[in-house]
């Protein structure tokens, strides 16, 4: 099936450590692996990455602390099945012994059109958006999930609670 929508992502978070730090050690050495795995799921379409084939050295944020993630999938499904229920679950897992518990929304999800690769000024927008106005067709979160070109929330919402934004 071809399809008209794809559903961009983006995740930040403020390291608690200096990246080549013995504390975020794990966090780096679980980088390539998870990455690949990515790369090789069902519905992957695109991630930000530098020629270090990760996006580490990507700081696009004041606070030079403040990691981010970007990637493009084929579905909400085929994000979740990564996100949810594979092997990045064990290492999500463990994301506060690497980065500070956040006040504010830090995973963001939208539609672009299939084949449309977003910037990090466009995820930034929509992050910042989410934040501003909470979810809406524009810049949404696993919680409360939109249809491509719907202005109203998605009506069945997983009752899985892995599928809200993680604390």
């Amino acid at each position: 099936m071809t399809r008209l929508y794809h559903l961009a992502q983006i995740n930040i978070g403020r390291v608690l450590a200096p990246i080549d730090s013995p504390q975020l050690a794990d966090f780096v050495a679980n980088l390539e692996p998870i990455n690949a795995l990515a790369d090789g799921s069902s519905g992957f379409v695109w991630r930000l990455q530098t020629e270090d084939g990760d996006a580490t050295a990507v700081r696009p944020f004041d606070d030079d602390q403040i990691m981010i993630n970007m990637s493009v999938w084929e579905s909400v499904e085929a994000l979740g099945a990564f996100v949810f229920r594979s092997g990045h679950t064990a290492v999500m897992k463990r994301r506060r012994e690497w980065f500070e518990k956040s006040a504010e929304a830090y995973v963001c999800l939208w539609w672009v059109p299939a084949g449309h690769v977003p910037t990090v000024e466009e995820a930034k927008e929509r992050l910042e958006y989410l934040r501003q106005h909470g979810p809406t067709a524009h810049a949404f979160t696993f919680k409360a999930l939109f249809e491509p070109g719907s202005e109203t929330s998605k009506s069945e919402q997983p009752d899985n609670q892995e599928w809200f934004c993680p604390a």
